[in-house]
């Protein structure tokens, strides 16, 4: 092990500026042949995180499951689903992605338990009122039987958001309906994950991804409203269901966990919440950092680009903490393909998953049209602009082979519970997560002995791994070039704005002269006489054309 791989294991603040790599391990590696990929595939392509130079693994659930939503509907929070490995497997990953330098960060899907949970067997199993059903939010139905659902409420899957369980009550299920939400007021329920903190953290894992954070405080009145007026409620920190103050005391009691290890485990909050209100969940007394969404549901743009940057730069140092950057993940269009299509030129307020990409998605990939080369072009030259700022970088697993969205899946193929429960409305989330192409042949392009569990495109064989592998022009080359180049330029966490004249170029500069210029546009920009040590796209003499970032310091 190498002396910075040392530091890094002993270093308390190796997250602030991590590149961290996220695998959805159903589909990143299949390690016995069964077209579900698991932790032996993971295993077995370890060398490929090595020679990428990320600094930490993010793992997906790999808990058992039903997959009524790709694992996040967890029946043991504990244990290694079987179809993935074991807990000796699991072991064994993390050692070895210590014994080279990488950190394991686990997601942690606190806001809800699959309904096979034992608890959840159990409150089925109880009758109204039991200690059972304490652990969940059960509420009496309408009506002289209790046949009615007790609210309107819709799930964010599509469909309602309460199920008869047929004694008269219903139980809340904001997501899936084999999701049911835990009841964060019971001491029971705080008790038994603080254990599983423990459990993880005492394996060796550095960190926690936190599933839903800003869900788990729920303040429900006895008479529950419309959704027509619940929605549209208003008073930061006072809804009913989102973000409530109370979630930070939970918060509190999860760091008091983590800093009785050395270094502390560390954990980041997917919190889908106004900008302001992320502070509280990256504070130091809390989570400690906090996902950062706003490039991810942005278009190519760089007046917005900018904005975001700053924005998201100041409400890091109100926390303390540092900012993350994120461009694509396994909920929503890979960016490749949004940068492809006609830009959004809005967030849609209603969804808290990008837009980007939806129409595309029901169109089977063919309206409006998608201009591939374009999209890949801009995205290496925003993920140039993500890998230059402060702060830490989170990279979606087949990012660094510059994948497109698969469209076109079958509807008797798809897997997303969104598809089925909006009858085909949302198309879902599938598109990403078709399991990578490591060798241009095979049943599944080397992803395992035999066909895939999605299907996969023929054009992946064109940026299989090992065919990018050859390529010194290859987006894989890039990320490689990139990610080596961001250890040696690191610095600390500012950058300092310069005047490029055009508002479709941005430039900024870290403290030790780095400095990153893009050109959003189409018109060349005239290049300075910097050393320029990376480029997305090749350089046209002494101007940088359009789609384009560099790198450069003082020559």
């Amino acid at each position: 092990m190498t002396d910075s791989m040392i530091n890094a294991q002993t270093d308390h603040s190796w997250w602030r500026q991590a590149v961290v790599y996220q695998i959805y391990p159903r589909s990143f590696a299949d390690g016995n042949g069964d077209g579900i990929g698991d932790l032996r595939g993971v295993i077995n392509r370890i060398d490929h995180l090595r020679k990428l130079g990320v600094d930490a693994v993010w793992l997906s659930p790999f808990y058992p499951s039903a997959l009524a939503d790709g694992g996040y509907d967890v029946d043991d929070y504990r244990d290694v689903d079987p179809l993935l490995g074991t807990l000796a497997d699991f072991d064994e990953l993390t050692a070895r992605l210590h014994e080279i330098g990488l950190k394991m960060i686990i997601d942690l899907v606190p806001n809800h338990s699959s309904d096979r949970h034992v608890w959840f067997r159990e409150a089925l199993a109880a009758p109204k009122g039991s200690p059972a059903r304490a652990r969940y939010i059960f509420r009496d139905g309408l009506g002289p039987d209790g046949s009615e659902p007790p609210a309107d409420w819709p799930s964010i899957f599509g469909g309602p958001a309460w199920e008869p369980v047929g004694d008269g009550q219903w139980y809340l299920h904001l997501f899936a309906k084999e999701q049911p939400d835990l009841n964060w007021d019971n001491p029971e329920v705080r008790a038994d994950f603080l254990h599983t903190l423990r459990f993880w953290s005492d394996r060796g894992v550095d960190g926690f991804r936190v599933d839903v954070a800003h869900g788990l405080a729920k303040r429900l009145p006895v008479e529950l409203p419309p959704w027509s007026e619940l929605r549209t409620r208003t008073g930061a920190g006072q809804h009913p269901l989102w973000d409530r103050d109370e979630v930070h005391d939970i918060y509190a009691e999860w760091r008091a966990v983590f800093n009785e290890y050395t270094p502390p485990r560390t954990a980041v909050a997917e919190a889908w919440v106004d900008a302001d209100r992320r502070p509280s969940y990256a504070s130091a007394e809390g989570l400690g950092q906090a996902f950062n969404f706003d490039l991810l549901q942005s278009d190519y743009d760089a007046p917005s680009f900018r904005t975001v940057i700053t924005e998201n730069l100041e409400l890091a140092a109100r926390s303390g903490s540092s900012t993350t950057w994120v461009l694509s993940n396994h909920d929503v269009v890979r960016h490749p393909t949004r940068y492809g299509l006609p830009p959004l030129g809005a967030k849609d307020p209603d969804s808290v998953i990008a837009k980007h990409g939806a129409d595309w998605l029901r169109s089977g990939g063919t309206e409006p049209k998608l201009d591939r080369e374009l999209g890949l072009r801009r995205a290496r030259a925003a993920t140039l602009i993500e890998l230059a700022l402060p702060g830490s970088a989170y990279l979606y697993q087949g990012e660094e082979l510059g994948l497109h969205e698969v469209a076109g899946i079958p509807a008797d193929q798809r897997q997303d519970p969104a598809f089925f429960r909006s009858g085909g409305e949302q198309i879902g989330r599938d598109g990403c997560r078709v399991p990578l192409p490591w060798t241009a042949t095979g049943s599944s392009y080397g992803f395992g002995s035999g066909p895939a569990h999605l299907p996969q495109p023929d054009w992946f064989a064109g940026l299989a791994v090992e065919v990018q592998d050859r390529d010194p022009d290859s987006t894989l080359a890039l990320y490689r070039a990139a990610l080596r180049l961001r250890r040696e330029l690191q610095a600390e966490e500012s950058l300092t704005w310069l005047d490029t004249g055009r508002e479709d170029v941005l430039a900024f500069r870290r403290p030790n002269g780095w400095t990153c210029v893009s050109n959003f546009g189409s018109e060349p920009y005239p290049l300075t006489a910097d050393e320029v040590l990376l480029s997305s796209s090749p350089l046209d003499g002494d101007e940088l054309p359009g789609a384009t970032t560099i790198w450069t310091r003082p020559a």
